[in-house]
């Protein structure tokens, strides 16, 4: 809503020349895989506003936060993360919208980082005329 109207939440701003602003939120069920969430989506005076995370009439989010967890811990930068996302689900993000998600998402992204890893890796190497298998440890 910042990027939309232009200015933060609780700045001043003279209604002259922002004939738009913001106008409560209305609250909307949807289903994560976490399970069924209430979020408040906000809306502005005029309507001209379009969600960019959860779209209008959308009613399932699950998969997104995963696949943020999983650019991250892969050590994509922000930049890289937004430009993904636009490419997957077609809305632009901000840099510092990554930021915001990774920060809520921090313990469970320290979680995947630190889970135990298995002792022993296959790795198969096939060429032309042979093939061999490798246990790596």
């Amino acid at each position: 809503m910042d990027d939309h109207l232009g200015y933060e939440r609780s700045e001043r701003i003279d209604r002259s020349e922002q004939p738009d602003y913001r106008n409560g939120t209305k609250r909307k069920q949807v289903n994560s895989s976490y399970g069924s969430v209430t979020i408040d989506v906000p809306q502005d005076r005029q309507s001209t506003y379009e969600p960019q995370v959860v779209k209008k009439r959308q009613k399932d989010i699950s998969g997104i936060d995963q696949k943020i967890i999983s650019m991250y811990a892969k050590g994509m930068t922000t930049r890289q993360i937004s430009d993904t996302l636009m490419d997957i689900y077609g809305f632009e993000n901000s840099e510092s919208f990554i930021s915001d998600v990774t920060d809520k998402l921090l313990p469970q992204i320290e979680e995947w980082q630190n889970r135990p890893l298995d002792e022993v890796y296959p790795v198969l190497f096939i060429d032309a005329i042979q093939a061999w298998l490798l246990f790596v440890k």
